[in-house]
């Protein structure tokens, strides 16, 4: 698991009702727990604190410590500067208390003459996982000052020692980490202890996944985001239009790739329209359209793209031949099913459902969660790509994981928005996310925007109202 993780489930857990209060609650009470378990009780202990979360757990720490043990509070920094509520929270409540002694330390020069001789263990709560570069005062004179008594006193960190990774750093005799071990932390010991998280944040997408996965990444037109969308037939026209209408809020130019007859019905000014020409797609237009993709970061093809015989070769080679990231959708999917060896070395997301799913592989999807998951999990494993299994609870999995979405509602049985939902995964991968991401915040954003269309028009409307939602829900994620 990697830092960004732990920002993901906090933002995830709040959405499922946990708050911050309670995770900073657990942590600080885990920490005090490993401090007497190692060292035992009746100790004088100094715990000093940032104005951050970090610090906000060292409040907590020293609260639950102070029980059994003679507990000195140090704030590094002006207590005006306490950023969030629940490190505002547990600062009123230090400050009510008689029996644990309070120092605001703002001089840098004061702090350089603290004399901590007297501490048999120093709690260090001074800088989070988030902090960049070497640590500024009066931070670092605190720093510096701890690592003075590194030889007389038990310095314990709380997540990492302050400064990590640069020079400048707490010297810890361990650090208490929350949950599970960080891939980015080394070159100290660890202690793990959990602060209440659910196991479904292991596997539940949610609104954390998609703060992350929304980033915008520049200011000038086509920096956020090209994507291609391949699709339609002398059958289906609003197919691929819908795939176009929900990217297109969240990506700054869609290209749409239609044969001229279907393309006739399409009149829409924030699309760019590019008709080929007949009624379906065959090996013809394959060099014109090789050329089209690259211009953009990722294609989404086969929403109503046909079954025509002289379209499903047109979709194994285009899909054989083209390097950029693309997402494969109804029939597509089918097409590709003869021949999924098109496929090695791609990068790539299939999208089926579950009557898909069994012409791609030959079983059908079994009803459990988990064990739909392992199956899927197993497909995407054997085929080195993404597969997001549409349903009730949608299920994505790159082989090595998996996640599940439960946004979403029987609304959404309604024609075309699986359409909705290939155009958002492909948005996603052409801002850059890698495809695993993709799937699984294209699956929460289409669902939550179902879930937004149902709270003001109940459970009959279009996949084209869901696409119009798409908007909202960006901006309620971005809230959150």
């Amino acid at each position: 698991m990697r830092i960004e993780d732990v920002y993901i489930w906090d933002i995830n857990a709040r959405w499922l009702g946990i708050t911050p209060y309670q995770l900073m609650e657990n942590a600080g009470a885990g920490v005090a727990r490993t401090i007497e378990e190692r060292f035992g009780k009746g100790l004088r202990i100094a715990v000093f604190s940032g104005t951050g979360n970090n610090g906000g757990d060292g409040f907590v720490t020293a609260r639950h410590l102070s029980f059994d043990n003679d507990v000195t509070l140090f704030l590094v920094g002006d207590e005006a500067k306490i950023r969030s509520e629940e490190a505002k929270h547990n600062w009123s409540i230090l400050k009510g208390l008689d029996f644990v002694e309070i120092k605001v330390l703002k001089d840098s020069a004061y702090i350089r003459s603290l004399d901590l001789s007297g501490f048999d263990v120093i709690v260090d709560a001074l800088l989070g996982a988030g902090t960049r570069g070497e640590p500024r005062e009066p931070i670092r004179s605190a720093i510096e000052k701890i690592n003075d008594y590194a030889e007389r006193a038990k310095i314990v960190s709380i997540d990492l020692p302050s400064g990590y990774p640069s020079e400048v750093r707490v010297k810890a005799d361990f650090a208490v980490t929350f949950q599970w071990d960080k891939e980015e932390y080394e070159g100290f010991e660890r202690v793990i202890v959990k602060i209440g998280y659910p196991r479904e944040l292991h596997h539940l997408v949610g609104p954390g996944d998609a703060k992350f996965a929304l980033r915008k990444r520049g200011q000038h037109k086509g920096q956020n985001g090209k994507l291609l969308v391949i699709g339609g037939s002398s059958s289906y026209y609003g197919a691929p239009y819908l795939a176009s209408k929900g990217a297109g809020y969240l990506v700054d130019l869609v290209y749409l790739a239609m044969p001229s007859e279907p393309a006739k019905r399409i009149c829409d000014p924030d699309l760019i329209l590019r008709p080929f020409p007949g009624e379906n797609f065959s090996k013809k237009h394959l060099d014109d359209l090789l050329k089209l993709a690259e211009k953009v970061d990722a294609i989404v093809i086969g929403p109503g793209i046909g079954l025509a015989e002289e379209t499903k070769e047109f979709v194994r080679e285009f899909a054989k031949r083209c390097g950029k990231p693309i997402v494969i959708d109804a029939d597509a999917l089918k097409s590709l099913a003869e021949d999924l060896s098109v496929l090695d070395g791609k990068t790539f997301v299939l999208t089926p459902h579950a009557g898909e799913f069994k012409v791609l592989f030959g079983v059908k999807p079994p009803e459990s969660l988990l064990d739909r998951a392992e199956l899927v999990k197993e497909k995407a494993k054997e085929i080195n790509g993404v597969i997001l299994l549409k349903g009730s609870y949608d299920v994505i999995s790159d082989g090595k994981t998996w996640k599940y979405n439960r946004t979403g509602n029987r609304g959404m049985t309604t024609g075309g928005t699986g359409d909705v939902l290939a155009g958002l995964v492909g948005a996603l991968l052409a801002l850059g996310n890698e495809p695993f991401r993709s799937a699984s915040v294209g699956a929460f954003l289409n669902g939550l925007a179902g879930d937004m269309v149902k709270e003001e028009s109940g459970e009959n409307f279009t996949a084209l109202d869901v696409a119009k939602k798409v908007p909202k829900a960006v901006k309620w994620v971005e809230e959150f």
